[in-house]
């Protein structure tokens, strides 16, 4: 049994990984600025309710409680943050940053896992996989967040004791969330549907057990070296018609159409900045496949769209 700090942990993912690993039997502290309805139910974890920035909460526990590993979620898009990244949200992620690596590094934490992004590759040309030495081209507030962060983490971790692991996760879903993947085939102006071509042009995405079982592979590592940044995703890319098929059969898209990959919905560059989800349409036939082998050592990524829960 490991003790876990989980940041963000009243979020979307953060609740999700809180109670795949309770099941392991571990002990987990949890933060967040809101509370959860997990709390009081296992005996085995405790939680507090405190702002990302809190340096005396969030260390207080690390101090305390010879924690081995921290999940640092907090201030993550699809887990606790808005998809509107502003300047204040970049100030505040540094300056959690700067106290929990510090705290980590104080106090023996085993492995310190960051929630990152493959957001911040962008949109990459030709045909080859994606790999974690692909240079970094994302250009928005987001990709800016994580890349400093990653960048701290692995400054502050260089002559540490302490195991830095960078998750750059592509967006999540599940069965029953399925934002990110509508966000790549969904026209909100006109309320419908689409594709080009054929549709069978696709993109990563990560299905939210296997960035779970990701965290628990890194877990349960035994000894070793096995710091640096990992592309964790699906092994298989999906494509524009795996999603509208997958929404249809669920009743959650109505209208869907098809049109010529030279149409242009239009596309907004200083939003296109600072939100999350917005996606320039022009973008669909970069290349978006996402290398995962390194990760798949970690655990084997078995999760898909068509085994989801």
């Amino acid at each position: 049994m490991a003790s876990i700090l989980v940041t963000g942990a009243s979020g979307f993912i953060g609740m999700q990984l809180v109670d795949s690993l309770l099941r392991k039997k571990h002990r987990i502290f949890g933060t967040d600025n809101t509370p959860n309805g997990q709390i009081g139910l296992d005996q085995n974890y405790s939680f507090v309710q405190c702002d990302p920035t809190d340096k005396d909460s969030v260390s207080g526990i690390i101090s305390s409680n010879n924690i081995d590993t921290v999940i640092h979620l907090a201030n993550s898009v699809d887990n606790d943050l808005d998809s509107y990244i502003t300047d204040n949200e970049l100030k505040r992620a540094k300056l959690t940053d700067k106290y929990i690596y510090e705290a980590a590094d104080k106090y023996a934490v085993k492995n310190f896992i960051l929630l990152s992004t493959t957001y911040v590759y962008g949109a990459q040309k030709g045909r080859e996989p994606i790999r974690e030495t692909t240079s970094e081209k994302g250009s928005t507030n987001y990709c800016e967040l994580k890349l400093t962060s990653e960048k701290y983490l692995m400054k502050a971790f260089k002559k540490s004791d302490t195991v830095p692991v960078i998750a750059r996760v592509a967006p999540i879903y599940t069965a029953e969330y399925t934002q990110n993947l509508r966000d790549r085939v969904y026209d909100t102006k006109d309320d419908v549907g689409y594709f080009f071509n054929d549709g069978n042009y696709g993109f990563s995405f990560c299905c939210l057990y296997n960035f779970i079982d990701f965290c628990k592979g890194i877990i349960a590592v035994p000894s070793g070296r096995y710091d640096g940044i990992y592309n964790v995703c699906d092994t298989e890319i999906i494509t524009a018609k795996q999603i509208l098929d997958y929404e249809r059969d669920h009743n959650r898209i109505g209208a869907i159409v098809q049109k010529a990959s030279g149409f242009s919905l239009g596309f907004n560059k200083a939003k296109a900045r600072t939100d999350y989800r917005y996606f320039d349409p022009s973008a669909t036939f970069q290349n978006w496949r996402i290398d995962n082998t390194k990760a798949r050592r970690i655990c084997p990524m078995k999760w898909t769209l068509s085994n989801t829960k």
